[in-house]
């Protein structure tokens, strides 16, 4: 018989539906794609028993209340609900479900936030000293309120130790799916991500823009189908030349087209678009940097550092050595 993974997911007035039903349908859907040897089962629980209301006003059911959390748990996963004012959103953080984190932490394998659940944690004092991420809309509101904290707005989630991150809002969804890997192996995780019909799978480093999503949409599509063909073709001839070629435009008109279209010249899309590439590779595999480089066009290690070091400020191995989600 498999061994239960018992995960508590908080819920409370105003929280974020997706950040609850998105990880406990990964974790669902892990059950089935392992024929139950995964072994997840999904409690919510709240500061009573019964219906909760969310931010989206689909109610919710809590199983438990806080007071019947008891016991070991295999993973805590804390949500976030925001309040709109006339600054914009700002993470809302009751200090009674902080101190109910506080006691229950101690007691599970590991942590997780979604999304502005963040806040909670650090107000908890679970993310002091650790490098942590949010939704990058109170990602600032983080930084100012928990000095200890070492907060990154720009990654989809980020570990520090058995404490885990993530950014807002969709996130959830490649958080979970990190902790299903974490768990069962990386090919567990992709299965599960097919079965949702969403990217396989989205690493923790990844920027919470990707590329495309960052530039402004293109009222071309000659131009929608250039992006796509250059994120297919990363390891060929992208230069602004061949580009031109192969939109029947000379160089220069083409040029002058691609920066009205999507904010940003050919040559420094590609580059973003390789850099993000590379960010993934390094992430989720051990290649050496000379099969990086070669695998997403750069060419040598050289401009591989030297691109990564303008985009990102770091270099392939200080990155590696951060954001790699594999053993």
């Amino acid at each position: 018989m498999p061994s239960t993974r018992r995960i508590v997911i908080a819920v409370f007035p105003d929280v974020d539906l997706l950040d609850v039903t998105g990880p406990a349908e990964v974790f669902a859907l892990a059950n089935r794609e392992t024929g139950g040897r995964a072994g997840y089962r999904v409690r919510l629980a709240g500061r009573s028993r019964g219906e909760v209301a969310t931010s989206a006003g689909v109610r919710l059911v809590a199983d438990l209340s806080f007071d019947e959390v008891g016991g070991v748990l295999d993973t805590l996963l804390v949500p976030g609900a925001v309040d709109l004012g006339a600054d914009g959103p700002a993470a809302r953080v009751d200090q009674d479900i902080v101190e109910w984190v506080k006691q229950v932490a101690p007691q599970a394998r590991r942590v997780a936030s979604v999304c502005v659940g963040a806040h909670i944690l650090a107000a908890a004092g679970l993310l002091d000293g650790k490098a942590a991420t949010t939704h990058w809309s109170t990602a600032a509101q983080l930084a100012a309120g928990h000095p200890a904290v070492t907060v990154d707005p720009d990654p989809i989630f980020v570990r520090s130790g058995n404490v885990w991150t993530g950014a807002g809002i969709s996130a959830c969804m490649d958080l979970a799916l990190a902790l299903v890997a974490d768990d069962l192996g990386e090919e567990v995780a992709p299965a599960v991500a097919r079965q949702l019909v969403m990217y396989l799978k989205r690493q923790g480093g990844q920027s919470q823009f990707s590329v495309p999503l960052s530039r402004p949409p293109s009222s071309r599509r000659d131009i929608d189908e250039l992006r796509m063909f250059i994120a297919d073709h990363l390891d060929g001839d992208l230069s602004t030349a061949a580009l031109s070629v192969r939109m029947c435009l000379s160089e220069r008109h083409f040029a002058r087209v691609f920066r009205q279209e999507t904010g940003t010249g050919p040559a420094s899309y590609v580059e973003a678009a390789r850099v993000e590439a590379a960010r993934r590779l390094l992430e989720s595999t051990d290649q050496p940097l000379d099969r990086v480089a070669g695998d997403c066009g750069f060419g040598s290690v050289e401009t591989l550092h030297r691109s990564l070091r303008k985009q990102i400020g770091t270099t392939p191995a200080a990155y590696r050595r951060r954001f790699r989600t594999t053993t």
